[in-house]
């Protein structure tokens, strides 16, 4: 039995002995309730019975999540902040005899530095300088866990809840003010519309205008070289009177159309070229006894409307004959 004991007791002694401390992890040994060393990743040994393990600490990043906590700003308005903190334990041996529990010291000393930085600050600022209030907690928290082994390396804010009252405000502001910005932009697209149309039509009248203006030239200049053509051909034909007379006669049935040609008059001229157009045909089939004589051609007699007819002189009388004021009848050759 004694053999046994002793056995056992060796075992128990040889376990205690070797101690195996895991990768980024540290563990503190302290003989007979003094701190002694700080046992590092490997394997150690110990003196079983006297050297115990106090704490065994990670050394690897932690993130720690602390529920929100009610902050008062400068303008008296309660919100509610949700923190995280990112920090790494730099010396086991502080971290254990420094402090009693680094987690808690953390977050009180968070609370309490966030409320003196919230306090200073209204609630749009609050909502709007999330990067200023990480820098202001990373650096009061450095500075205050360094003595115990800690080191801070990041302080996010979760999320700020500003009071229901207020977010319903809120959202009544910014859904006014999505509203004007709508009307803004709708009454500027309304407006370029409105410049491009008349931009538009401005141009489209003036390229008619232009297009009109050149068909005006264009038509005028085509008159004038037909006229110009027309010229010069009878001038380089040498056209007689006969030729001349022949195509006068030809123009006058154009005078009669229209309805409101309801009077027209041929001048003594025309007795003239008929003339002329007689003896031509005269000539043409050679004369002689047996030719039919030639009458002179009268003046053409044209139907006048009695409306439009001038009005008879009385030859009896010594009253000087009413001539119209507005229009003049040339007499007509018999």
């Amino acid at each position: 039995m004694v053999l046994i004991v002793l056995v056992v007791v060796a075992f128990i002694a040889l376990i205690k002995t070797i101690q195996v401390i895991p990768q980024a992890s540290a563990a503190i040994v302290e003989r007979f309730g003094r701190y002694t060393r700080t046992l590092s990743a490997g394997l150690n040994i110990v003196v079983p019975f006297i050297d115990t393990i106090r704490n065994r600490i990670d050394l690897r990043e932690q993130v720690v999540p602390f529920p929100p906590q009610p902050v008062i700003t400068s303008d008296n308005l309660v919100v509610n902040i949700d923190t995280v903190i990112y920090y790494q334990v730099t010396d086991p041996r502080a971290a254990t005899y420094e402090v009693a529990s680094y987690i808690q010291a953390i977050e009180q000393l968070t609370v309490t530095t966030l409320r003196n930085i919230i306090g200073s600050m209204d609630l749009e600022s609050t909502l709007t300088s999330r990067e200023v209030i990480n820098a202001g907690l990373r650096g009061v928290l450095d500075e205050a866990t360094g003595r115990w082994g800690i080191r801070v390396n990041r302080v996010e804010l979760k999320a700020i809840e500003p009071p229901t009252s207020i977010q319903d405000s809120m959202e009544k502001q910014m859904r006014a003010d999505r509203d004007k910005r709508a009307a803004i932009l709708t009454a500027e697209g309304a407006r370029q519309a409105q410049i491009l149309r008349a931009e538009g039509e401005k141009q489209a009248a003036v390229l008619q205008a232009e297009g009109e203006a050149q068909a005006a030239v264009l038509k005028a200049d085509g008159e004038a070289a037909a006229i110009r053509t027309v010229f010069e051909a009878i001038h380089e034909g040498d056209a007689d009177q006969k030729l001349l007379a022949y195509q006068y006669l030809q123009t006058l049935p154009e005078l009669a159309k229209g309805d409101a040609n309801k009077l027209w008059i041929i001048p003594s001229e025309v007795g003239d070229a008929l003339k002329g157009l007689g003896g031509a045909f005269q000539g043409a089939t050679g004369g002689g006894n047996g030719a039919a004589p030639v009458v002179p051609p009268t003046a053409a007699r044209v139907p006048v409307d009695p409306a439009n007819a001038p009005r008879p002189v009385d030859t009896d009388k010594t009253l000087r004959p009413r001539v119209e004021p507005t229009r003049e009848y040339p007499k007509i050759d018999e």
